[in-house]
């Protein structure tokens, strides 16, 4: 059943298959570890906070790992073991995606998560979901000791999960402070702020990772590879870009979410669009009307942004991007690195054509 509902919210084709196939294995592996002597209450516990929190997206960033060491190996077809080693460093992104939105949700005071209510939110969780979150992030160092302890590269792995860990939650507390500390305070917006926030809170984890642990597995030194760390937290920028923009103008069938950051006072690009560009007129606008959920202010906030045409910043900005990077991966030596990098550009890009 866990499985299956991996495979329904998966990619296509045969990485989805193998990828599903691996997660049973591992959670049962955690609910056998003897390192604690678990009651039959808190196995049940823990079965269950997996299948809930660490199950029901769409797993694309542990899907790429698979995707991206096949393309690193030039290979469509992967041994037994280069697949459950793939998948396993998959899932641990999935585990931290886990941990990552478990905390998230607490912080954001949010309601619900993929469809369903919060974790926190669930009867009889509450709080408890704070421990929960401290073991999928402890689960993730249990599952790199037990498989990768041997490997040539077993530290490196442990020191890149812990440099992105730590870059995200950095971001996570720069979104904190600036968005949720006090009184609300557009004046706090900037394209700086929102840059540095997008980068650290999700381009590392979110891009960086899943391509770090393909390199790794394919027995590179992450030392050389700098300018695709660059690349992807650059295509990780655009990405929350294009989100942003999404948000207020994507079709709602099409993106499958109704858009709320104007709502939510969230530290938009197109607000921070909006105040560079807004004159004082504009900007009381925006101060009046920003951050509340009455439909007649969100429609004021909507009209502003189309008077300052940020539909066309917007496709400017895109354009812009785009050719940067495409010129930046065709740069790179490495054709299967190139190949990796145009994958995950590919994917962004079309979310929205």
């Amino acid at each position: 059943m866990a499985a299956a509902a991996v495979v329904a919210n998966g990619s296509s084709g045969d990485s989805k298959a193998a990828f599903a196939e691996i997660y049973s294995r591992l959670k049962e592996e955690m609910l056998e570890d003897p390192a604690f002597e678990f009651t039959d209450e808190s196995l049940q516990w823990i079965d269950r906070m997996l299948d809930y929190n660490v199950l029901g997206g769409k797993c694309n960033r542990g899907i790429s790992v698979i995707d991206s060491y096949k393309m690193l190996k030039g290979t469509d077809v992967l041994s037994k073991e280069e697949t459950f080693l793939a998948c396993t460093l998959g899932w641990c992104i999935e585990w931290l995606q886990a941990y990552f939105l478990v905390l998230d949700d607490i912080m954001d005071n949010s309601q619900t998560r993929r469809g369903q209510p919060c974790w926190f939110r669930v009867p009889q969780v509450g709080l408890i979901a704070v421990n929960d979150g401290i073991i999928l992030r402890n689960h993730i160092s249990r599952i790199l000791q037990r498989h990768f302890k041997g490997k040539p590269y077993y530290v490196d792995l442990i020191d890149l999960f812990n440099e992105v860990e730590f870059k995200t939650a950095s971001g996570q507390l720069l979104d904190l402070i600036t968005t949720h500390e006090g009184e609300k305070d557009l004046m706090k917006y900037n394209l700086t702020i929102h840059r540095r926030i997008v980068q650290y809170k999700t381009a590392y984890y979110s891009f960086y990772l899943p391509v770090a642990c393909a390199l790794l597995l394919s027995g590179e030194n992450l030392d050389n590879f700098g300018d695709v760390k660059n690349i992807l937290v650059e295509m990780g920028t655009y990405f929350q870009v294009q989100d942003d923009y999404l948000d207020c103008y994507g079709d709602p069938e099409f993106i499958g979410k109704i858009g709320t950051d104007i709502e939510d006072y969230k530290c938009s690009w197109l607000v921070v669009q909006a105040l560079e560009r807004a004159d004082e007129n504009q900007k009381h606008v925006l101060f009046e009307n920003y951050g509340k959920s009455d439909p007649e202010c969100v429609a004021k906030v909507k009209d502003l942004y189309k008077e300052l045409n940020l539909e066309a910043v917007f496709h400017e900005y895109e354009r812009e991007s785009y050719n940067k990077l495409i010129a930046d991966i065709e740069a790179h030596p490495n054709k299967a690195v190139q190949n990796v990098l145009k994958s995950f550009l590919h994917k962004i890009y079309k979310r929205q054509k």
